[in-house]
């Protein structure tokens, strides 16, 4: 079993985001049936559909609506499911600097959502923030 962080300080320290290459979109549809050909990123079943991350290339070729542009980050720290506080402490820092971010957290490492054009900014927050703890 992989061990996690629970420690806010040690969850900081230890963040290390990385932009996952390409531009991913949010999109809504149905029902999962409709995203079988593609990769899904993240999803969850709202009662207006099936809201999903996938690739934009996806989106397009399956001629969907996009709702939201987005770059990915992912913070390779193994934060644990019941940590309290890093969601907070990174949402806090980009709103200050203007970004809004859509989180989802996998089951070891927490994953940010930024406008497509924000991403190198908020890599540039998230880093600083860091570096901050570091210090």
């Amino acid at each position: 079993m992989i061990s996690t962080i629970k420690d806010l300080n040690q969850l900081i320290k230890g963040m290390m985001p990385v932009v996952n290459p390409g531009v991913y979109a949010f999109v809504s549809v149905p029902s999962a049936e409709a995203l079988q050909s593609v990769r899904v990123i993240a999803s969850v079943i709202e009662d207006e559909g099936y809201s999903a991350v996938i690739g934009e290339s996806d989106a397009l070729s399956l001629e969907l609506p996009i709702l939201f542009r987005a770059g990915w980050i992912t913070l390779t720290v193994n934060s644990d499911l019941q940590a309290v506080g890093l969601t907070a402490t990174f949402a806090g820092a980009l709103s200050k600097a203007g970004i809004s971010c859509n989180v989802v957290a996998g089951a070891f490492h927490d994953h940010i959502f930024v406008p497509i054009e924000c991403t190198a900014d908020a890599m540039d927050v998230l880093n600083n923030m860091q570096a901050s703890v570091n210090e």
